[in-house]
């Protein structure tokens, strides 16, 4: 706990500051790509020897144990068509991180540095290269040089999967409790973890309307709210780590409102950050929730827990 609230105390000023640490790493293409620190558990050499596993994605290298736990490996470059890595043969490797509670390995040729950049400073590669690369966003050296941040969730997501089936019992509790008029906003720049929460709304029946980019979003709320007696929406879901403005900044924007028919929209945060101290981030940025990516009950029932408290209010 000590170090988890360590970890807080060094870090919080660039969630106050719209910034975000990235460690950049080099696959076989030589090409410079980025990761949030905010992920990261820890970076090890590659093991000489993985332990196979038969029947799985062909990027997937193996499993290892790291501090007494199966931890897959992901080969990240074959996941871009990129040149396998010889294991056992060349250096490389594994970058340790928490994915929506889950513990993945992502191999890779070099790590590099550090460096923080603001979320201005981070920009969306537009949607066809987008899609085409797994890219969810593009910054730069002062050289020039171009750092490609991937699209992890979408990495996942195809390699691994995600469970998009709703429990019964929440589908039925959302029919009884007739959520159709319960208005949703959904902000999120990966494609695919907007498609998810998409979904999962379509199937209880819930509505929505969605926006690649917190700017936008804000935006648009800025501009149409003053047209309405009631608030716009009942409930904001939003990713956190997005070109532009990250979604503690949006969070921030609206709750420091002091119209209420925005400060008083439930803001949620979803994200793939999943671990303690980004919890208690999103409660000091005025967060009323927060919730792990990829898992369709946890949206469900969140939706479901807003919605009754928003009736009996």
């Amino acid at each position: 706990m000590e170090d988890m609230l360590d970890e807080i105390a060094q870090r919080a000023n660039l969630a106050f500051s719209n910034q975000m640490e990235m460690l950049t790493f080099f696959l076989s293409d030589r090409q410079q790509y980025g990761i949030n620190v905010f992920k990261i558990i820890e970076v090890i050499e590659t093991p000489k020897e993985i332990t196979q596993m038969p029947e799985t994605h062909p990027a997937i290298v193996g499993a290892i144990d790291f501090r007494g736990k199966v931890v897959t490996v992901i080969d990240l470059g074959m996941t871009m068509g990129l040149t396998p890595i010889a294991v056992g043969k060349e250096l490389s490797y594994i970058i340790v991180c928490e994915y929506s509670g889950m513990i993945q390995g992502l191999m890779v040729s070099q790590p590099n540095k550090l460096i923080t950049r603001s979320w201005q400073d981070i920009k969306s590669p537009g949607n066809s290269f987008q899609e085409a690369a797994c890219l969810t966003a593009l910054t730069y050296e002062q050289n020039g040089d171009a750092i490609q941040i991937l699209d992890i969730e979408k990495i996942l997501g195809e390699i691994i999967g995600a469970d998009e089936t709703i429990a019964e019992e929440l589908l039925a509790k959302g029919r009884q409790l007739d959520i159709s008029k319960f208005k949703i906003l959904v902000v999120d720049d990966s494609k695919a973890a907007r498609s998810q929460i998409e979904k999962t709304l379509e199937q209880m029946g819930a509505p929505f309307e969605s926006f690649d980019a917190a700017a936008k979003a804000h935006a648009y709320l800025m501009q149409n709210f003053e047209s309405s007696p009631k608030p716009l929406y009942n409930l904001i879901i939003s990713d956190i780590e997005m070109p532009g403005m990250d979604g503690f900044t949006f969070t921030r924007n609206m709750k420091k409102h002091t119209d209420p028919r925005l400060s008083s929209i439930p803001m949620v945060l979803h994200s793939s950050m999943s671990n303690e101290s980004n919890k208690i981030k999103a409660q000091e940025m005025g967060a009323d929730d927060f919730i792990p990516k990829y898992q369709a009950d946890s949206i469900a029932t969140m939706v479901l827990k807003w919605h009754e408290k928003t009736i009996h209010t």
